[in-house]
């Protein structure tokens, strides 16, 4: 059982950190990474202290992943600080991992929220055994132009600023993966939004529960075989959530990496997956081909598997709480996390 942080209240101190890219401290998008501390500030009544490494940009956090580290420690350390959540994904944040001390993590658990390359900070937080929520960034979804979408407030109010049981999960009514450039001309300007076809039942019958664990796909390629890949324990009678990057991964690869989760024997032991929308929906019949196939390789086409869940790199998005009891419902089409992430 992994240890729940404590909920936040207006009026909390929230830490923001990079510990991927440094891309919010770089001058021409200091704006984006603003409208998202903003969005903290005034959506949810929550006081935002950046974390003195978090802003110094790409170049120096790229050459620096121990002043990444020690951002993410000090934050941890600090007890003004509620919770912490990252500025944005990235590509290389398993480097942090010779500088991180898990007691500190241990020692003081509250909130910690990214997605992403950010797959990596929750399983140092896992390892810790803490429960992060794999969930939406400071320069993304807090910052959408305009205002922030309402799907994504919902979730952050449910899965953080309340301790009752987060319950059913509904598929967004629309989405988007439009790419608008962070130019401070687009501020004002919406991204266009695309009717959302609800979740899909890939295979299996019935309701089954298990408590949560995964990430991005491509980045827990990073973990595998090192110290804060998670043990056995976990995956047995496991939820598995999985998702893509804006890389968007050909089907190829979907299947090569499903298969060393059968060849782990994840596969066997998992309860059921759920799946989140590929990004710009890319893929996303070959996503589904690609993962019965591996199904059926390893005689698991009774296991049930939701897909094209609100997760990830899409917007709005869902939170997902690693370790919480969720249940995936194959009769009715249906998603719920079964209790509180916070208490």
């Amino acid at each position: 059982m992994l240890v729940k942080p404590t909920k936040l209240t207006p009026g909390d101190k929230v830490a923001t950190v990079s510990p991927s890219s440094g891309l919010a401290g770089e001058p021409e998008l200091r704006w984006r990474y603003e409208q998202g501390v903003e969005r903290l500030r005034d959506v949810f009544g929550l006081e935002v202290v950046a974390m003195p490494n978090s802003l110094k940009g790409m170049d120096y956090l790229y050459d620096h992943p121990e002043a990444r580290a020690e951002d993410l420690m000090n934050a941890f350390r600090d007890t003004s600080i509620k919770g912490i959540i990252a500025n944005i994904g990235g590509s290389e944040s398993i480097r942090l991992l010779p500088y991180i001390d898990f007691d500190v993590i241990q020692e003081n658990p509250k909130i910690f929220m990214g997605y992403s390359d950010v797959t990596i900070s929750h399983l140092f937080c896992h390892k810790a055994g803490l429960s992060s929520f794999y969930g939406p960034a400071i320069m993304t979804d807090f910052a959408e132009n305009v205002d922030m979408l309402p799907y994504t407030v919902q979730m952050v109010k449910r899965s953080l600023f309340s301790s009752e049981a987060i319950g059913q999960i509904p598929p967004a009514s629309e989405w988007t993966s439009e790419r608008l450039e962070w130019d401070i001309q687009n501020k004002h300007t919406r991204r266009t939004m695309q009717p959302n076809q609800g979740y899909d039942v890939l295979q299996g019958s019935g309701a089954v529960q298990g408590r949560l664990i995964g990430g991005c796909m491509g980045v827990l390629e990073f973990a595998k075989g090192t110290a804060i890949w998670p043990d056995e324990k976990y995956w047995q009678d496991s939820i598995l959530f999985f998702e893509t990057s804006e890389e968007k991964p050909p089907p190829e690869s979907i299947k090569r990496w499903l298969r060393n989760y059968a060849a782990q024997g994840i596969l066997h032991k998992t309860s059921g997956i759920i799946f989140g929308k590929p990004q710009d929906e890319t893929y996303y019949g070959d996503y589904k081909e690609a993962i019965r196939t591996v199904m059926t390789e390893y005689q698991l086409e009774d296991l049930p598997i939701l897909y094209n869940l609100n997760v990830g790199h899409t917007e709005p998005k869902m939170i997902l709480p690693y370790g919480a009891m969720a249940e995936v419902d194959c009769d009715n089409g249906s998603f719920s996390i079964l209790e509180s992430g916070v208490e």
